[in-house]
């Protein structure tokens, strides 16, 4: 518990100071430790929950938010993102899914970590029909593994460059927040498994630390740049160490 709860931390930390909050590579963890599966997602979710919580309170107070980007995004992903935490999904296929998402989260992290501190006055649009779309496939994926989405949503946002880069974080942060809170509810549909929670509370309260001091090294430190690089980095780590756990 200890060295899990330090990888949490760590994991928070990253995560956070790009406006993410870690769920995909929380449930990577909790499968390498082999923590029982159908808790998965409760634990990575609630630690979601958790670290953008600060992460949004922190980017509205310094005025980054644009919540018409966000819309549309919104109104498909939070119903799909129900619907998919609610679906039961056989542990091989829940691996399998998972090591899809951390390569492409981390691949794509990599690719557009530049922008992540690029300063764009000109902005494009994405049709209204093609946002909700992509919330809808976003949310839906989310739901059934057990994330916030906002590791998918936010590079297809720089890539447009709908906005500028602090808007976009507070974007992907409040996306995260409530399709895990949705994701969450749906999870709660099928069993209760809140008592088997208790014992991983030091998870809780590290992630708790780590999204704090994640959100004073972005705002405060270093460039968010080179941030998104390490965090990407830890996810492609974490998904090389999880494929080789799946397929050696």
């Amino acid at each position: 518990m200890i060295i899990l709860s330090f990888l949490f931390l760590l994991t928070a930390t990253l995560y956070s100071s790009v406006g993410f909050g870690g769920g995909s590579t929380y449930l990577a963890l909790l499968l390498i430790w082999d923590v029982p599966y159908l808790i998965f997602p409760v634990i990575a979710l609630f630690c979601n929950i958790i670290v953008v919580s600060g992460n949004c309170i922190n980017y509205i107070k310094a005025g980054n938010i644009n919540l018409k980007i966000l819309t549309p995004y919104l109104i498909s992903s939070v119903p799909l993102a129900f619907i998919g935490g609610s679906l039961s999904v056989d542990k091989e296929v829940f691996e399998i899914l998972l090591f899809v998402v951390l390569t492409l989260a981390g691949a794509l992290l990599l690719l557009k970590f530049q922008s992540f501190d690029q300063k764009i006055e000109v902005y494009k649009k994405i049709p209204i029909i093609l946002s909700l779309l992509i919330g809808a496939s976003i949310g839906f994926v989310s739901g059934v593994i057990g994330i916030g989405g906002g590791i998918f949503l936010s590079p297809i946002l720089l890539l447009v460059r709908v906005d500028s880069a602090k808007n976009i974080a507070t974007a992907a942060s409040l996306f995260i927040l409530i399709n895990s809170m949705s994701g969450l509810a749906g999870q709660f549909t099928k069993s209760s498994v809140i008592n088997e929670i208790y014992s991983y509370w030091p998870l809780f309260l590290l992630v708790l630390l780590g999204g704090q001091l994640g959100n004073y090294l972005n705002l405060k430190i270093f460039p968010a740049r080179m941030l998104a690089l390490v965090t990407s980095a830890l996810v492609i780590f974490v998904a090389i160490r999880m494929g080789l756990k799946l397929f050696a």
